[in-house]
């Protein structure tokens, strides 16, 4: 037989090293240890058995050499396999016996609703108590609900395009706009329903102001409606005063002041008195006849009172707020407060 060279003996022993270090790197678990244990110590078929038969064929010169490497490997496999065998036995079972229920969990943060949204669900439930339904309404709307029907004229200020935000698309020959008042709910609502009718629309509006402390070009108005017969502005003070008063506290005033909208008739402007400060707060007024005429109503028979308050104001003076603008900044550590 001829002999066989020490270079290809010891690169017999390498490969089986190799094999023996990714079969145990591999094994998850006890049985796969002792299938890595019978294919390389094995007593019969184990590859470091067939290994020492070859180490007869090794040429004589090179016989004690590769018998001081045959015995290294032996010895590597030996330690190799019991450290697997020691790795795999103090593993867990399984998974969930990794877990130690016994520690405390780790804490997830909750958040909490914003103080607009807040506003409007407090606004919402005194309202609720007063008889008033919450409405809404589209708000991308067309001129009809935006400005006819609430008796704005096409030369009015208010219509002009640099005064609103006026969209591409259009119904018919119609352009629609982001909604500038929530107003539009109101009309929706009369042209649907008939008296007596106590609604409160709140939402946002879109106006291109120049943002500043008390101004948004998004902001939110909540709009109080009610039609019936005999309704009078002392019923329009009562309900303001109730809502102001429900909400700031029983120490604040409401003051009215004669102004001007094209869809009241008188119109006011709404001042409220909270902590030595007088803060204008929105408009009111006696539904005008032209508007109950619009959708469908006879004036002589019904009368109404509408109202309507920016939310954003209204937060900002019932937690003293100085910039609205803080609202929208999305900074978490001013929101956290609320």
């Amino acid at each position: 037989m001829e002999a066989v060279p020490l270079d290809a003996f010891l690169a017999e022993m390498a490969r089986c090293r190799a094999d023996a270090e990714a079969m145990l790197a591999a094994a998850a678990d006890g049985a796969a240890v002792e299938r890595a244990r019978v294919e390389f110590l094995g007593a019969r078929n184990g590859r470091l058995k067939g290994i020492q038969k070859g180490l007869g064929t090794v040429e004589p010169a090179a016989r004690r050499d590769a018998g001081r490497h045959f015995n290294d490997l032996k010895d590597w496999l030996t330690v190799a396999i019991a450290a697997a065998q020691d790795r795999v036995a103090a593993a867990p079972a399984t998974a969930e016996a990794a877990i130690d229920v016994t520690l405390p969990g780790t804490p997830v943060p909750l958040g909490h609703l914003h103080p607009i949204t807040q506003t409007i669900r407090r606004v919402q439930e005194i309202m609720s108590r007063l008889g008033f339904e919450s409405v809404d309404g589209p708000e991308v709307e067309d001129q009809w609900h935006n400005f006819d029907a609430l008796a704005i004229s096409p030369e009015h200020p208010a219509r002009d395009p640099l005064d609103n935000f006026f969209l591409q698309v259009a119904r018919g020959n119609d352009p629609l706009l982001l909604r500038s008042q929530t107003s539009t709910v109101q009309i929706r609502v009369m042209e649907r329903r008939r008296p007596p009718l106590r609604i409160v629309s709140l939402g946002r509006v879109y106006r291109p102001d120049t943002a500043d402390a008390t101004h948004y070009p998004m902001f939110h108005q909540v709009e109080g409606l009610l039609v019936e017969p005999g309704t009078t502005m002392a019923h329009l003070k009562t309900t303001l005063r109730l809502l102001a008063s429900s909400f700031l506290g029983a120490g604040v005033r409401v003051r009215f002041r004669p102004a001007f909208f094209p869809f009241t008739e008188p119109s006011v402007e709404v001042d409220m008195e909270w902590g030595g400060r007088w803060v204008e707060m929105g408009g009111a007024g006696m539904v005008d006849p032209a508007v109950l005429t619009a959708v469908g109503l006879d004036p002589d028979a019904v009368s109404g009172f509408a109202f309507g308050l920016g939310v954003e104001r209204i937060a900002a003076r019932r937690h003293g707020v100085a910039d609205i603008r803080d609202f929208y900044r999305n900074d978490v550590r001013f929101l956290r407060q609320f």
